[in-house]
């Protein structure tokens, strides 16, 4: 199978992983996930750089991925079966004896979870009973909250692979360098997003990237435009936080509202660059 191909497969399987970790309630267990999923990331990294140097091309296009399980074991196996499927495809290469030693690992971790029955639990992602832990949110909050998490999770997913996409083809440094702080803050939104999604029980993978919105020659006006994108959000955040009745709600909309502020910084500068 060629590179190309493989990344595809590994894009979806850094989905299938990171999502796992948004759904299984037991923080030890979500957190060994997410750090699988971080491994999974930095393959797709190293394979992008191949791809580049081979001069050949790749997209951010996947399948339909269905990650509803109801236990935490269901999901130990789920992942355990697709990291082998991956498996079976790679080349005979260093990074791919890199790769699949990870992968191994993950594997050896995953039986060892599944060896104890402590380890498993109820998965109640998917309930659609859109009840925030203990908080006590009215319909207009509550309609609120879910289309913003839905808006923001798919925002923070794209941004991930768009600004990956244009860090791989630059020989800038400063803009590579602020590419990934763009990319370290979009995972980290992704992360508290996708766990909110979970905990309301209305947990999805969000919907493919399009070719066009990260293939593009005119990257300053992607910039600009998303410098609007991001003061629109700020706005969403500041109008959520007023609208839903709930101060500790209140202040993370408040957080995230600031850190669209470095956000639009970072944005700046590299349309400076360009």
């Amino acid at each position: 199978m060629t590179l190309d191909k493989i990344y595809k497969l590994k894009h979806e399987l850094w989905l299938k992983i990171l999502f796992s970790s948004f759904a299984i309630k037991n923080e030890r267990i979500k957190s060994e996930l997410y750090e699988f999923a971080t491994m999974q990331y930095r393959h797709l990294k190293w394979m992008s750089n191949e791809l580049k140097d081979t001069n050949t091309k790749y997209s951010y296009e996947k399948d339909d991925i269905n990650i509803e399980k109801s236990t935490n074991f269901g999901y130990f196996q789920f992942i355990i079966d697709e990291i082998k499927i991956v498996m079976k495809h790679y080349d005979q290469s260093v990074m791919s004896a890199r790769i699949i030693s990870d992968e191994y690992y993950m594997i050896q971790r995953l039986n060892l979870l599944l060896a104890d029955t402590q380890n498993d639990g109820e998965i109640t992602a998917f309930n659609k009973e859109r009840i925030y832990e203990n908080k006590d949110l009215d319909k207009t909050s509550t309609d609120a909250f879910t289309i913003f998490l839905f808006e923001e999770t798919y925002k923070e997913y794209e941004l991930i692979f768009v600004y990956s996409y244009m860090q791989n083809y630059t020989d800038n440094i400063i803009l590579y360098n602020v590419y990934q702080d763009l990319i370290d803050e979009s995972q980290y939104h992704l992360k508290c997003f996708g766990n909110m999604l979970s905990k309301m029980g209305i947990l999805a993978i969000p919907r493919m990237i399009l070719e066009q919105i990260y293939k593009r020659d005119d990257i300053k006006k992607f910039l600009l435009d998303g410098v609007e994108e991001e003061k629109a959000a700020k706005e969403e955040c500041i109008k959520l936080a007023a609208a839903v009745k709930d101060e500790e709600l209140s202040q993370f909309f408040n957080f995230i509202n600031f850190q669209e502020n470095y956000h639009i910084e970072l944005m700046q500068k590299a349309i400076k660059l360009l």
